[in-house]
């Protein structure tokens, strides 16, 4: 097994301070109305400058969460819809939210195996394999299938955000996504680091669309219930 490699378009600090926020919004651990701490001792709690953390806030309020009253502090305004990165991604920690990263396992151009099911329209996929964190914190391995009819990915292509990838690489959006929640036992390409192979797991696939009728990527998720839990919120 290849060692695990950081991707090479990390998210800007302040984004991933902003994603963090949004998570936590989802996840009710931030309510809305709610007065957030005075930003000094914000930008101490997280860890970062202010002027980090400042960024961060304009994007909340560029993006309609944050309500910045002047001389009253910053309150938390909730959306109907999330206008995150990460918002069709449904691992959450089990406390709630949780910033998601990932580390590449291997990128691959491969012919599509027989136990994959029919989705797209070529014959070959890129498979991408990547071990998923949450604060820092590995909750899943996960593997994902992408039809070579859109294009091909290589490892200096990716970015944090896949779905973000396939728009700025490919011009393509994922526009919806099917999930089934089931249970299954980790694959052998395991990080051991992470878990034995054959263990049982929470396990989800997922087929993505963008504005085609077919669906033009496939992924199956292994998650560790200990650490992670699949929450899905109807609006």
């Amino acid at each position: 097994m290849p060692s695990p490699s950081k991707t090479s378009g990390s998210l800007p600090k302040y984004i991933q301070l902003s994603e963090m926020i949004i998570r936590d919004i989802d996840a009710g651990r931030l309510l809305d109305g709610e007065r957030l701490p005075p930003e000094r001792e914000m930008a101490q709690g997280l860890g970062t400058s202010i002027g980090t953390l400042r960024k961060a806030l304009a994007d909340l309020e560029a993006k309609g969460l944050l309500n910045r009253v002047q001389g009253s502090g910053n309150y938390i305004r909730k959306t109907v819809r999330s206008p995150g990165l990460y918002a069709m991604f449904r691992l959450e920690l089990l406390s709630g939210g949780g910033l998601p990263t990932a580390d590449v396992l291997s990128v691959d151009f491969l012919d599509k195996p027989a136990d994959l099911p029919d989705f797209g329209a070529a014959t070959k996929a890129t498979r991408i394999r990547r071990l998923r964190y949450l604060n820092e914190i590995a909750i899943a391995v996960e593997e994902i299938w992408l039809d070579a009819s859109v294009g091909r990915l290589s490892l200096p292509m990716l970015s944090e955000s896949l779905y973000q990838t396939y728009f700025k690489r490919l011009n393509i959006w994922i526009a919806r996504a099917e999930d089934r929640v089931s249970i299954a036992t980790l694959p052998g390409w395991t990080p051991r680091d992470f878990g034995a192979a054959e263990a049982p797991s929470g396990y989800i696939e997922r087929f993505s669309w963008s504005d085609a009728p077919d669906p033009i990527e496939f992924s199956r998720t292994w998650f560790d219930p200990a650490r992670a839990v699949y929450v899905q919120r109807l609006k």
